[in-house]
């Protein structure tokens, strides 16, 4: 154990003075671009079609991490990342809000949202690096669920509140006949929130543990050796290839919904959707967002007391309630916003506990070993790839479906990897028995 790491030892911060706001940071930016981007988008006159396919792309970043996830287990330490990448996050989205002012709007905005992404990537790999080599087999276990739950605060940030400011920000500058109000009003938010980032990365800087030693290669064929070393290894984990296979289909009805439901809730009636308004969905995404916190938590209660193998199929049940609260709205199509809001809030709660698994199974079945960080982005850039392959025809599927066919079709989808949750093997037992941190 080198000085550094030693030093850090004595001095060990409590978890909960990081955890929490790690994971907000995680979550909003994920949320920026595949949720708020799409509402922007439509607001500013984006089809459906287009959107889903230029949003779902973007989350490429999130499934190519293998490709630089490595490159972080040889240089500096995860803390470092994590600080650098919120703090470049927070100023590209300061340039995207400059850029909706444009004439050629949507390519520089789309240029900026790739940044983002691939800056939020990055901060992902580091920052479940510090959590899995900065807390014991125990500790995590222990904070799956407001781990889960602050992520999904990120959430309930971009979109409700962040949302319901757009709404507002553009009745406001109408009503002073204000050039452009819903531009203005996007600019604004897009700021505000890269404020928010940069903020955040000040008080990372001073608070977050190394997680592990800094690290640096002496030469190409050092890295090229330590980067063959990780993906071999990898590859040799006791059934890798089904467990990927699981992890792929885990998200496919629920990549779909995500897609679409914000644009079912904001399109016309003509078009089969609900009509909302922005300032009306952020007001109810505000509320039942929520939901997706006591979901995470009761999720991580509800697991930690029956174990992954026991409770992994009920979690992946209660992620198909998204997908039924949507099945009935587009059929109901009720005009009181109490009875959205409920149906919503059904949709978080599910959403929040069905989405634990999927994080309990890579970091107890897939990350343990010599590469915890860099094999654990593996798993999780898959898990990404299998939420943007659905979402990139979603928008092509809902508009040959409808909206009420859509989301019978992505019931079917879910069933796949319901059926192959009883056949996973489980082996956290003994794989929770190797020391943390064993290669931070």
């Amino acid at each position: 154990m080198t000085r550094s790491a030693s030093s850090e030892q004595s001095f060990r911060r409590h978890p909960a003075a990081w955890v929490p706001t790690l994971y907000f940071a995680e979550g909003i930016p994920f949320y920026i671009v595949n949720f708020l981007a799409i509402v922007c988008y439509k607001k500013m006159g984006v089809s459906n079609a287009v959107i889903t396919a230029i949003i779902s792309t973007l989350t490429l970043p999130w499934s190519l991490k293998p490709l630089w996830s490595p490159l972080l287990e040889m240089y500096k330490t995860k803390k470092f990342f994590v600080v650098a990448m919120e703090l470049a996050g927070g100023l590209s989205l300061v340039l995207l809000s400059l850029s909706l002012n444009m004439p050629d709007f949507f390519r520089y905005s789309v240029a900026m949202l790739v940044v983002i992404g691939f800056c939020s990537a990055t901060h992902d790999i580091a920052a479940d690096g510090i959590y899995i080599a900065a807390l014991t087999p125990k500790e995590q276990a222990a904070y799956i669920g407001p781990q889960g739950a602050c992520y999904n605060l990120g959430r309930v940030f971009s979109t409700g509140a962040l949302l319901w400011l757009s709404g507002f920000l553009t009745d406001r500058f109408a009503r002073q006949h204000a050039a452009a109000p819903v531009v203005r009003a996007w600019m604004l938010v897009f700021a505000i929130v890269g404020l928010v980032l940069v903020a955040l990365s000040l008080y990372h800087a001073r608070i977050l543990p190394r997680g592990g030693e800094e690290r640096k290669s002496e030469s190409v064929a050092q890295m090229a050796g330590t980067f063959g070393e990780v993906v071999i290894s990898f590859f040799k984990k006791p059934h890798i290839f089904l467990l990927l296979v699981f992890i792929f289909l885990y998200r496919a009805g629920e990549g779909q919904v995500m897609k679409v439901g914000p644009l079912f809730l904001v399109s016309s009636r003509a078009s089969g959707g609900l009509g909302l308004s922005s300032t009306e969905v952020g007001s109810i995404y505000f509320f039942v967002a929520w939901g997706v916190l006591l979901g995470s938590i009761a999720a991580g209660l509800f697991a930690a007391k029956l174990g992954l193998k026991r409770s992994l199929t009920w979690l992946l049940l209660m992620l198909t309630m998204p997908l039924f609260a949507y099945v009935y709205l587009s059929h109901a199509l009720p005009t009181n916003l109490l009875v959205v809001t409920v149906a919503l809030g059904v949709e978080q709660f599910g959403y929040g506990f069905g989405f634990v698994g999927i994080i309990l199974l890579m970091m107890q079945e897939i990350a343990p070993g010599k590469f915890q960080t860099a094999h654990y982005a593996f798993a999780n850039s898959l898990m990404n790839f299998g939420f943007i392959v659905p979402g990139a025809v979603s928008g092509w599927i809902q508009s040959k479906l409808g909206y009420q066919h859509f989301f019978i079709w992505t019931l079917f989808c879910a069933l796949p990897a319901l059926i192959l949750s009883r056949f996973i093997p489980m082996h956290a037992g003994e794989l929770a028995q190797q020391a943390p941190g064993a290669a931070a």
